[in-house]
């Protein structure tokens, strides 16, 4: 039976839904994304201790990365989901894969948030990837607040660093907190008034390794003067500078997308950490409506309804077991009722339902709108798919990326075939990577897409660990897909430096040995169908 709370009309609802702050962490890798995951965990004392220390190579892993190729290689690869109270507010921290070649996981992440921290290096400003990610916060409508990571160290001016982010993507900075101090030289924080005029000093103070939280020291503008002397004239001048430019915050602004609010900060020091905090639970959007295939508008006061937007095996190695999370939409969430799968229409038990930051896990009685959970065993869901209550409601799938690795995978040995097979399944349905067939080659070594290498490292390490079955990987020679379909197919396989395949989802991808011969074709074969896919490199 369903649950009787599930219903539009439960108690205290509207109040929840009006404490979520859902967001995501997005940045180029080396940013410092779980670094400042771990200290905004540490200042809303969810732990006593961050986890990172300097240098990649000694430095005791982050307890969001479980991984045994994230702590050997000090990277996040995959995404985890965090929640703490602060503020009066729940947050929801998404935290995302720290490599380029897993942000398509990070994509998927991006359908579950109402809002995005976008980190930027002080010293390289922004990069390849933060560009990619805030193009697909642009299209999904996410308000993305900026922070300039890593100013406890050399690095460039900050209206420099404001001038690159309003050039090269068109989003206005509008700075809430201007650094005192030059980058390589953090003392602390000026508070931006409604006009512009410095209204407070935050001071900070080091800890030993960064792993406590900062002490800060509140200050007047006057005594900042008195304290700081040319290091504050200098950012009271360049927030007066700011402020004539019209690089002030504006709340329906940041909403649509148009800006963006600007905190410097240290996550490795915890220097501005709170200051971030603060500025979620005052600005980011709480949940709010979310259309379905049809167009029609899911709001968070309908009858449940959740959609998965990330599946992961492997998690707890005792146990082998699978776990997806779903991002609820609308309705409160109880443990144990019994919901629809909208993709097969049939029911699905919720009795083990947990959040999961790293390898830490906690039962889940009962959830709002924005909240991330996790369900144990699910082995029929995969990333897009719909949980409602009630009459049927389906949102739209997650697109997924342009692939731009491609390899062929065997089984070493013949007698592990079945293992092969069920391992392959598993790990198309989690999204781990795409998986292509088509007559010619046949079921026995599948085509593996990819938008980075690194993905095919996950895929072998983890067939020979979760499922005892060595393989053997072929690159092969195409660098692009495109979209294509049944009529355009059979040409399309003719041509030289071109094969077509199948996608699990039904998608009829053609592959191309480089964008020359993607061009010469389209160039003389014009009636043929080859669309982008979502995040295409050229």
């Amino acid at each position: 039976m369903n649950s009787p709370t599930a219903g539009a009309s439960a108690p205290g609802l509207s109040e929840e839904v009006a404490r979520r702050r859902t967001f995501a962490v997005i940045s180029h890798p080396d940013a410092g994304k779980s670094t400042l995951t771990e200290a905004l965990a540490l200042h809303a004392k969810v732990i006593a201790e961050a986890g990172a220390i300097h240098g990649k190579a000694g430095r005791r892993s982050t307890v969001s990365d479980w991984m045994e190729m994230e702590k050997a290689r000090g990277i996040s690869v995959s995404s985890t989901a965090l929640q703490f109270e602060y503020g009066g507010c729940v947050i929801n921290l998404v935290d995302t894969p720290g490599h380029s070649d897993f942000s398509e996981d990070t994509y998927r992440v991006l359908t579950a948030v109402d809002a995005a921290v976008m980190l930027i290096d002080a010293a390289k400003g922004l990069e390849p990837q933060t560009l990619k990610l805030f193009q697909v916060c642009r299209h999904r409508g996410i308000p993305v607040i900026t922070v300039v990571n890593k100013w406890d160290r050399p690095g460039r001016a900050p209206l420099e660093l404001l001038d690159e982010i309003s050039e090269r993507i068109g989003l206005t900075p509008t700075p809430l907190f201007l650094p005192v101090g030059i980058a390589g030289d953090f003392r602390g924080l000026l508070r931006r008034g409604e006009d512009g005029a410095a209204t407070e000093y935050v001071h900070f103070t080091r800890t030993a390794g960064g792993a406590t939280i900062a002490p800060e020291e509140s200050y007047t503008p006057e005594q900042a003067a008195e304290r700081e002397a040319e290091v504050w004239a200098t950012a009271a001048e360049e927030s007066e500078l700011l402020s004539a430019t019209g690089q002030d915050h504006d709340q329906e602004l940041f909403l649509a997308g148009q800006t963006s609010p600007v905190i410097y900060a240290s996550a490795m020091l915890n220097f501005g950490v709170r200051q971030l905090l603060d500025t979620l639970v005052e600005l980011a959007p709480p949940p709010g409506p979310r259309t379905d295939v049809n167009g029609a508008p899911r709001t968070p006061a309908d009858p449940f309804s959740a959609v998965v937007f990330k599946v992961q095996a492997g998690m707890d190695a005792a146990h082998r077991d699978r776990l997806a999370f779903m991002r609820i939409v609308s309705g409160e969430f109880e443990r144990g009722m019994v919901v629809t799968h909208a993709q097969t229409g049939k029911p699905f038990a919720t009795k083990y339902a947990l959040t999961v930051f790293g390898r830490e896990r906690a039962t889940v009685d009962t959830a709002y709108p924005g909240d991330v959970v996790g369900l144990v065993n699910a082995t029929a869901l995969a990333p897009g798919h719909t949980l409602f209550v009630g009459k049927k409601v389906q949102f739209p799938p997650i697109p997924s990326f342009a692939p731009e690795h491609f390899a062929t995978l065997r089984a070493q040995s013949a007698g592990k075939y079945k293992q092969f097979r069920k391992a392959i399944d598993q790990l198309d349905s989690e999204g781990v990577v795409q998986v292509l067939r088509n007559d010619t080659r046949g079921d026995a070594s599948p085509v593996l897409a990819a938008v980075g290498p690194m993905q095919f490292e996950v895929v072998t390490a983890r067939m020979q660990a979760e499922f005892n079955v060595e393989t053997h990987l072929d690159n092969l020679p195409y660098q692009l897909a495109r979209r294509t379909d049944a009529d355009s197919a059979p040409e399309l396989d003719r041509q030289r430096g071109v094969e077509v395949f199948t996608r699990t989802d039904g998608a009829i991808l053609a592959l191309f040995s480089d964008k020359w011969r993607l061009q010469y074709i389209q160039k003389e074969i014009p009636r043929l169908t080859l669309e982008p896919l979502v995040a295409t490199a050229d």
